[in-house]
């Protein structure tokens, strides 16, 4: 989303295609027959999608294997990522709050980037260099980067939680924009204009902090967003199989 409150989609590749296709399928690996059909249902022609594909198994995304390509670890972790963003396991919330400081010294920069991608996949907001918090409401592994680098703690704020979690987060403009999207996603009507929109979601719905629900303004659209993406999904899983002939 721009300064002007507008959306800002990317526009629809080749490698978008692919790339959403297997990181919406389940397990993600598709027949090259499938991904070039995909392809075809938004007008892209085979060759083209062939290049993507050989374009993003040399870049580490894909591997190719029997005339199947799958996603790679490294994408394996990010579609776990976008299922969880779309139903979060979340706890009953009792007040506190997970707290994770940095105690290591003399952190290599790939090592701090690391733990900075890690605490955003944890749904974490640093609050001061190296402190890290958020509500204990979620239920998900801690990766080794975040149990290595920093000490875990639990704690409540003295202060007001809700203004903290305003401050933390970006919360009228993450509602925002969850807005502009539902709007989109319903007033979009060819599949390729579907898709694209449907794609901004799901990378929208990873920004969602998930917090507790008296911790949000009124009105939060988390919810509904999620169930316009999961009626999307349906629908374009019907499409494709009608498409590909199951």
């Amino acid at each position: 989303m721009d300064d002007t409150g507008t959306l800002a989609l990317r526009p629809l590749t080749a490698r978008s295609i692919v790339l959403s296709t297997l990181l919406g399928h389940h397990p993600p690996r598709l027949p090259v027959r499938v991904l070039v059909s995909v392809g075809a249902l938004f007008g892209t022609a085979e060759g083209t999608v062939r290049v993507a594909l050989t374009r993003m198994v040399a870049a580490g995304d894909l591997e190719q294997r029997d005339g199947d390509y799958a996603l790679t670890d490294r994408l394996l972790a990010r579609q776990a990522r976008q299922d969880d963003s779309r139903a979060p396991r979340t706890r009953r919330w009792d007040g506190g709050w997970e707290i994770a400081v940095v105690t290591t010294d003399r952190r290599a920069a790939a090592e701090r980037a690391a733990l900075r991608q890690t605490m955003a996949a944890l749904r974490l907001a640093e609050i001061r260099e190296g402190t890290w918090l958020r509500p204990a409401n979620l239920v998900r592994p801690r990766p080794a980067v975040a149990a290595e680098q920093c000490g875990w703690f639990t704690g409540a704020p003295e202060g007001d939680p809700v203004a903290l979690a305003a401050r933390l987060w970006d919360l009228d403009g993450w509602a925002r924009q969850a807005r502009l999207l539902a709007e989109a996603l319903d007033g979009a009507e060819d599949p390729a204009a579907r898709f694209t929109v449907g794609a901004a979601v799901l990378r929208h719905l990873l920004a969602d902090p998930v917090l507790p629900a008296r911790l949000l303004p009124e009105d939060w659209p988390g919810a509904g967003l999620r169930r316009r993406y999961d009626a999307f999904e349906r629908e374009f899983r019907a499409l494709l199989t009608q498409h590909i002939g199951g």
